[in-house]
């Protein structure tokens, strides 16, 4: 069962069974949005970038992203880049895998990020979501939709962070500007 995720909603990653998720997926989805021109509509591919930054004690450790697309200790890896998105009706075009199991304890959170890398704003993009899928079964957990475009080229998705002995996911949604990640990282801090 899905839960569709709001902003600033946290959900725990526990399975129904009571056992806790060994590895998930974010997935990340979207379309360019068709434009009206002078002839007709139309539309130009879009090049949305996602990203997980690791972060320990508030302090950004490592990153995966297109160009670096496994983590220093191999526990998060991006399946690859996407440059034109619309891989299929509500498909996955990037996917970030994160084995829960392996991640270094004293990393303590893992934020999630997207971004337009040929700066084109989000009133360009349709049916965007992000979506954490359980990766030992195929059961998408929860869901986080971008909706409302705007005039901003990233949004800092959600993150997944220690809570106990297990991890919890908090949809953050927040638009931002910048793209690359190392361009978002002074809105990503206050959400740590």
């Amino acid at each position: 069962m899905t839960v569709n995720m709001t902003k600033g909603q946290a959900i725990s990653l526990q399975k129904n069974d009571g056992g806790t998720l060994t590895a998930v997926r974010m997935g990340l989805g979207w379309q360019a949005a068709p434009r009206r021109g002078l002839f007709g509509s139309r539309t130009r591919e879009i090049d949305l970038d996602a990203s997980a930054v690791l972060f320990a004690d508030k302090q950004p450790v490592d990153v995966v992203f297109f160009r670096h697309l496994v983590s220093d200790d191999g526990s998060v890896r991006h399946t690859g880049d996407n440059l034109v998105g619309g891989a299929g009706q509500g498909g996955d075009d990037e996917s970030i895998l994160v084995d829960l199991q392996r991640v270094p304890v004293h990393i303590d959170q893992i934020v999630f990020t997207v971004n337009s890398f040929t700066g084109q704003t989000f009133q360009e993009v349709q049916n965007a979501f992000c979506r954490i899928v359980d990766e030992t079964n195929g059961q998408e957990l929860a869901r986080y939709t971008l909706d409302g475009g705007g005039q901003y080229t990233a949004q800092i998705m959600a993150k997944v962070h220690r809570q106990g002995s297990g991890w919890q996911m908090t949809a953050l949604g927040n638009p931002a500007n910048g793209r690359t990640f190392q361009d978002l990282m002074p809105a990503i801090l206050p959400h740590l």
